[in-house]
């Protein structure tokens, strides 16, 4: 098995560092002194942290009922509660005599749904939880977590999607349901550096300063090192720090985008002491995503195709706005740019960082940087 994984979490053998943020999620939710909220860019590893450290957490407390929901396909109260009742209802049993009460109230908001498969049209029959009152049935389910005679933990992914809900008043809602919780602990993880911190550090919002917000960076180019080194040394390889340093700094130690590049790496060259091959595994893996990207820069006008080049080409850029960016990349004015970067931004073509804007794919800053 190629050990740098792609996509997925395959236990610890296969994860690599992340001790003191791990440490921090366990001390605190099992402590019950605070909520986390955990906010990484796109692709950085918090669905993979957030598997390793309940993973972590269910070999001292197997009693503990451990939860994960990827919100982001949810775009309402109803739908997202809907996604939760049917986790909760996977995750519980029918042995605690109040829990089972509670689910047979929950199983009230259920119906059966028939469906047939389009190619051999044999039917098949799931339950789907359908809320009437999405705010009752939330309390309902937290209630019958509450209830359980167990310690809960819930990881909800991508949560800054509730700021977007068509319920306007959702997060309130959240909020008031949550915040009075004895053995249900919350974890909110979400990759929008600027709707995270706005919802849960800003004081007009109902989340605000009700957590304990944990940011996720790059792991420190050492540790990764040693770390993947061992991989091509037990398969009788090498994997010199030259190449490594090399791979880290065009990536800037991105977690997505450095697997890629190691994966590629130890199928193509076991033997990795010439950094030469650093651009051959970077070009096949910009390659085979060309046609994807020649086709997302045909659904762009020109000023926001433009824009994204120039972007790409600088790497990272404060002064979007300012002259001298301007005037280098031929770029029709001020104002204009700041229309382009609005749509690129809300289709999250690019993302805002301390250091400036940069184009959220790495492997397509590359290809973008490449073209004239």
């Amino acid at each position: 098995m190629n050990p740098f994984l792609r996509y997925g979490y395959q236990g610890p053998e296969y994860f690599c560092d992340r001790q003191e943020e791990s440490r921090t999620i366990k001390q605190t939710l099992r402590s019950g002194a605070s909520n986390i909220t955990l906010i990484s860019p796109r692709r950085m590893g918090k669905t993979g942290l957030i598997r390793h450290t309940f993973g972590q957490m269910s070999q001292t407390t197997p009693d503990a009922i451990f939860i994960y929901l990827d919100i982001m396909p949810a775009r309402s109260l109803s739908e997202f509660v809907r996604m939760l009742g049917e986790k909760v209802l996977n995750a519980l049993d029918s042995k605690h005599k109040t829990v089972f009460r509670k689910m047979l109230d929950l199983l009230k908001s259920l119906r059966p749904v028939f469906t047939a498969d389009a190619i051999t049209g044999s039917p098949s029959f799931t339950l789907t939880l359908e809320p009437e009152n999405a705010e009752i049935t939330l309390q309902q389910i937290l209630d019958m977590l509450e209830k359980s005679g167990r310690q809960c933990f819930v990881a909800l992914d991508e949560f800054q999607q509730v700021a977007g809900f068509k319920d306007g008043n959702a997060e309130a809602i959240l909020r008031s349901h949550i915040q009075f919780l004895k053995n249900v602990h919350f974890l909110f993880a979400g990759s929008s550096l600027h709707m995270m911190s706005e919802m849960f550090m800003s004081a007009k919002r109902p989340f605000f300063n009700s957590t304990r917000v944990i940011t996720l960076r790059a792991i420190e180019e050492d540790t990764y090192y040693r770390w993947a080194k061992q991989f091509f040394v037990k398969a009788g390889g090498k994997l010199s720090q030259e190449v490594f340093t090399a791979f880290y700094g065009r990536v800037e130690g991105h977690t997505w985008y450095m697997q890629a590049a190691l994966n590629r790496l130890y199928e193509s060259h076991i033997a990795a002491e010439n950094p030469e091959c650093v651009g051959d595994v970077l070009a096949s893996l910009v390659d085979e995503n060309r046609d994807y990207y020649e086709n997302l820069l045909m659904l762009l006008t020109d000023n926001q195709a433009k824009l994204l080049r120039a972007i790409a080409k600088e790497g990272k850029i404060k002064a979007v706005n300012g002259s001298k960016f301007i005037g280098k990349y031929d770029l029709t004015s001020a104002s204009s740019v700041n229309t382009a970067l609005k749509v690129l931004a809300d289709k999250e073509l690019i993302c805002r960082t301390t250091s400036g804007y940069e184009v959220t794919d790495r492997f397509m800053a590359l290809y973008l940087a490449s073209v004239h």
